[in-house]
């Protein structure tokens, strides 16, 4: 079964980026255009992994990461939050909210590969 990855960011150019880079390694991706997008295909369709970006419209990233939180059945999920952002307060907020990594934007392609397949057994 195909590793299904959730990939949420305000940015056309990075779901493109996103999309093509995991589609390429054999991923199935979904993306959405905000939080509230993100987190309704989320719940509608699930994902092995998500990819959310912190700084949106509508809800931001930390508010995704507590919404698929909420819940026994969503603490396993990974969450990667992929982000411009790189300071110490915001990560140990995703961190306490539940995100599984943090990674800098712009994100190299096979780092980002690699540390899917690592999260989830792909």
């Amino acid at each position: 079964m195909t590793t299904h990855i959730l990939a949420i960011d305000d940015s056309r150019t990075i779901r493109s980026l996103l999309s093509l880079t995991l589609e390429k390694a054999g991923f199935r991706v979904t993306t959405a255009v905000d939080g509230v997008d993100g987190v309704n295909k989320y719940l509608d369709q699930g994902a092995d992994l998500v990819i959310t970006d912190v700084n949106m419209p509508n809800k931001d990233g930390f508010g995704v990461i507590e919404d698929i939180r909420h819940g026994d059945r969503n603490r396993a999920v990974p969450v990667l939050v992929l982000t411009t952002e790189s300071g110490a307060a915001l990560k140990e907020r995703a961190r306490k909210a539940g995100a599984t990594g943090w990674i800098v934007k712009p994100f190299d392609d096979e780092s980002l590969v690699a540390v899917i397949k690592r999260l989830t057994g792909g």
